[in-house]
């Protein structure tokens, strides 16, 4: 074995130097990122919306699994809880689930698990670049763009052949991550294959005593596969055509006898045609099938009980007339099918269609002005909306720009919300509303980004106003059934600011420290109470920090550490004592303030081996009660992981 490895280890070596390794770089990769937040190509530096984007390099780093555990090392205010059943919430900056737009390559993704995605779909293996662009987007995006959009965008084929295989391995809680890329590309033919497997067994935890609340005794594992297929064709210099697949599967173990299971299927095809060089014209068609059902061990019966269908078709058109002025336009139409048995007539569908045109126009060498405008309509709601959006950004000095926008946000009611009609477990019945209105807001957002030499600062504000919030009302006694009813909130608000602050320096040390703080309004009725929700409000403050030391110490060796962190303020929430007997009242309940740290070590030998050694939870960090709010930890965490590239 000994002979085996030592010549392997010496071809590693004599290979040439990783070509990522770091230098001292003055425009922080802000004139080679693309991104697409006004859906038409534009740097990153000069985009009139502000974007933040996640670059592959930051993932690679980070060694996130899925965008759960991305984001939450990423991006401050954003913090992830748990539902009914250890279901996953988001609540990022004041939005949960619903208000956040999640696209990949631009697609929606069908399902949802308590209101939000399913996150565990997000894997991040071949993932170029993640682009969110927050405030209201719905003039681009349409209905639940009213908080932001969050776009995972793949990487395409650009080597004539690449093999990426990777795995990760934390011996406490047997977390196992195995994923696999494969890159073939030729002057017609792209053609991308990724495979992933994770493993994370059940965790039992242990709760101080005199909870207010339930409490959390076992962390639920989880069991996943995911494999993708891209193949994409360029018959000549105007035509490019991309065909795509994929298939994922999860196993939750919540029973022993009786395993959740969750299934999606998707598929698509996507037509470019480039005319001329002022001309774009595109076509595209989107399946995607999320399935849930539970596994009878005994009876080997798979009894689905979930499953949503969208089908959706879209054209897309931009016009350049010249350097200074763009024009875009599409239209896109979906029919989206839901089966649940807790839906009255447990089958309910709806079509829905837009148009909508954007003008992004450089009235001046300084000034840059982008408006757009939406038409949405709504089968079940038999309504129709009108949304509107305007940017505009000023960079007449070569280190300051300015950006400030108005949009409106728009949420239609789900088929869920409408039709639902459902006894959770004894605890109440939830019931649907098919006169919901759809959910409106107003979004301003101003921002400042300086940059130079190694220094960069960005400070934003925003501010939010939404009416007819789309939301879960009082509970109340129907006999001796209780039930809680979908209900629109007339008012509600939510505003905040964030400052990001990035260094580079000499020797190979850089640091990020981003700050957000969120005032969220509590929830209320129309006669002024209080509503106790399952979620989570936001954090008031939150920090993320992230200090990085490389070095290359051989042309084919370099070392990397990363030191990353985030802090999170105290915060409380009114909650139910007993969510079985409501007469007990409810409690205002405060959770408090945490921190999570975690070390990763990196050896890059030559430009194909990876080796990271990660300590999580550096400080060992356990919540006294694991209610559903707090974060589930049972403390310090091991990884070790590989990744070899060809």
């Amino acid at each position: 074995m000994r002979k085996l490895l030592l010549p392997l280890f010496v071809a590693a070596l004599s290979a040439h130097a990783d070509d990522s390794a770091q230098t001292d770089s003055t425009d922080f990769a802000m004139e080679q990122i693309v991104v697409t937040g006004t859906r038409t190509p534009k740097r990153l530096k000069d985009t009139p919306v502000q974007t933040i984007v996640i670059t592959a390099q930051d993932i690679k780093k980070a060694d996130a699994s899925d965008v759960r555990e991305l984001l939450q090392q990423e991006l401050p205010g954003v913090e992830f809880s748990y539902a009914m059943s250890q279901q996953l919430h988001m609540n990022f900056s004041g939005f949960g689930g619903q208000g956040i737009l999640f696209l990949v390559d631009g697609e929606r993704l069908a399902g949802e698990t308590m209101d939000d995605i399913d996150f565990t779909r997000l894997c991040m293996d071949n993932v170029d670049r993640i682009e969110i662009v927050k405030g209201a987007a719905s003039a681009l995006y349409g209905s639940n763009a009213g908080g932001g959009v969050i776009n995972i965008i793949s990487r395409n084929a650009t080597d004539p052949f690449a093999l990426n295989l990777n795995a990760r391995y934390a011996p406490r809680h047997n977390g196992q991550r195995y994923g696999a890329t494969l890159h073939l590309n030729n002057p017609r033919w792209h053609e991308t294959l990724t495979a992933n497997f994770r493993n994370q067994d059940n965790v039992s935890v242990k709760n101080a005593p005199n909870a207010v609340t339930r409490v959390i005794s076992e962390i639920y594992g989880e069991r996943s596969v995911d494999v993708k297929e891209q193949l994409a064709w360029t018959p000549n210099e105007q035509w490019r055509i991309t065909g795509r697949a994929g298939f994922f599967f999860r196993s939750v173990p919540r029973s022993e006898d009786v395993p959740e299971r969750y299934r999606d299927f998707t598929a698509g095809l996507r037509a470019q045609w480039h005319p001329t060089d002022e001309d774009n014209l595109e076509f595209s068609y989107s399946f995607d099938q999320y399935d849930k059902s539970d596994y009878q061990r005994i009876a080997r019966l798979d009894i689905r009980d979930y499953s949503n269908v969208q089908n959706i078709f879209r054209t897309f058109y931009t016009h350049r007339f010249d350097s200074s002025m763009q024009l875009c336009t599409g239209a896109d139409f979906m029919h989206d099918y839901l089966f649940n048995p807790n839906l009255e007539h447990q089958k309910r569908s709806q079509d829905s269609y837009d148009v909508f045109v954007q003008l992004d126009w450089n009235v001046h060498r300084d000034w840059e002005l982008v408006g757009a405008v939406r038409f949405d309509h709504y089968s079940a709601l038999k309504s129709s909306r009108l949304t509107p959006k305007l940017a505009v950004c000023y960079k007449g000095t070569p280190h300051l720009k300015l950006r400030a926008s108005y949009g409106m946000g728009f949420r239609a009611p789900t088929l869920k919300e409408m039709f639902y009609n459902f006894d959770m477990m004894g605890i109440w019945t939830i019931r649907g509303n098919e006169h919901l209105r759809p959910e409106m807001s107003h979004n301003f957002t101003a921002s400042a980004e300086w940059t130079k030499g190694n220094y960069c600062m960005t400070a934003s504000t925003y501010y939010n106003r939404i009416t007819n919030k789309l939301t879960t009302g009082i509970p109340y006694a129907v006999g001796k059934d209780v039930v809680l009813n979908y209900t629109n909130l007339k008012h509600y608000a939510v505003c905040g600011a964030e400052l990001t602050a990035l260094a580079r320096w000499r020797g190979g040390w850089s640091a990020r420290v981003a700050y957000a703080y969120v005032h969220e309004a509590l929830p209320k009725d129309d006669a002024g109470d209080a509503i106790c929700s399952p979620y989570l409000p936001a954090r008031p403050h939150s920090l993320t920090a992230r200090l990085e030391w490389e070095h290359q110490f051989h042309p084919n060796y370099r070392l990397s550490t990363m030191l990353n962190g985030r802090v999170l303020s105290g915060v409380s929430n009114i909650e139910y004592i007993d969510y079985y007997n409501l007469s007990k009242g409810v409690k205002n309940i405060s959770y408090p303030a945490y921190t999570f740290w975690r070390l990763a070590i990196t050896h890059h030998i030559g430009r194909q081996w990876r080796i990271t050694t990660t300590f999580d939870n550096l400080f060992h960090y356990r919540p006294r009660h694991h209610y559903l709010n707090a974060p589930l930890t049972d403390g310090f965490n091991f990884l070790i992981g590989a990744e070899f590239t060809i």
